[in-house]
Formats: structure tokens, C-alpha cells, sequence
């Protein structure tokens, strides 16, 4: 048996392909964890796409940061359709205030592979940055995961 962080599983099985992208999450999540790495949106496509990439559906998610960006905790909030997920500002701001975040990453993926963000991401996001500016925590980002990903913070979408 091998023990890891949250995870445990039979060495004589083979790991799944969803085992091998959560440890290869994981192993980005502990190289970066210490150094603000969630600033640089490189680092953070990269644990995003391990992340996001084996859904079939839209999912919406959200990188919890404390004070000096580092992860406080990842949580995947909304589960949608083959093209779309409802995302509610009220329950971004409750999973914030749980883990007392001063800061956050967005994330959804795009099954379709095709990470351009819609006029339907642009306002959900817009909305978040409102609900969030209230209690004065940061939104650093929005990345849409398909094939590639995109930064909302690189393209000057925030």
C-alpha cells in the first residue's frame, strides 16, 4: 500500500488515468506551494490542466490563496453540462469566507478543447470581482483549461 497526502492505492493495480493527473497535481501543488508560484500564470495553467483536463463536463473551480498567494485549498464548486455550468456568486463568497482566502484563482474547462472564453465567462466574472471586491479579496485570475489554456489576467480581461 502506498499512502499519499489523501490519497491510497494498491500498488498491483494499475493507477488510473484520473490517480496519475491528481498526483501529478499534487507533485506541482508541493514544488510551488511554497514559493507564490499562483502568481505566475505558467505555474497555475499547469496544475489547472491536470486538474480540469479529465472532466467530460464544464466545471467550475476555484484556487483558495492566503495573503502571499499561496494555496490554501483548491475546490471544484460547479458541475455542469457537456457546454456549460451555473456558477452562483453567493457560494463563491461562502467557500472564500470558509477557508478565510484573501485571494483567488477561477477555473472552468472547456470539453469541447476550445479555451477561448465566452461573452458568458467575461460577465460571471465580472460578477465574481464585484461580489468578491466587497470583502476585499482579490480576484488574481480566471483560466479557461481545453487543449491550451487561457489567462483572463493575460489577455487583460480582469
Amino acid at each position: 500500500m502506498r499512502n499519499h497526502s489523501t490519497q491510497m492505492y494498491l500498488l498491483d493495480q494499475p493507477a488510473s488515468e484520473h490517480q496519475i493527473l491528481e498526483e501529478a497535481a499534487m507533485i506541482i501543488e508541493q514544488r510551488h506551494l511554497r514559493e507564490g508560484i499562483y502568481e505566475n500564470p505558467t505555474a497555475t495553467k499547469e496544475f489547472l490542466n491536470f486538474k480540469l483536463h479529465q472532466h467530460d463536463r464544464e466545471v467550475f473551480s476555484v484556487m483558495l490563496l492566503d495573503n502571499q498567494h499561496q494555496l490554501i485549498e483548491y475546490r471544484e464548486l460547479f458541475f455542469g453540462t457537456i457546454n456549460a455550468a451555473s456558477v452562483y456568486p453567493r457560494e463563491v463568497v461562502l467557500a472564500v469566507l470558509d477557508a478565510k482566502a484573501s485571494a483567488v484563482i477561477f477555473a472552468h474547462n472547456h470539453p469541447s478543447g476550445l479555451p477561448e472564453p465566452s461573452q458568458a465567462d467575461i460577465q460571471i466574472t465580472k460578477h465574481l470581482i464585484d461580489a468578491l471586491k466587497l470583502i476585499d479579496v482579490r480576484v488574481l485570475d480566471h483560466i479557461v483549461v481545453g487543449k491550451d489554456s487561457v489567462s483572463f489576467a493575460e489577455r487583460g480581461l480582469l
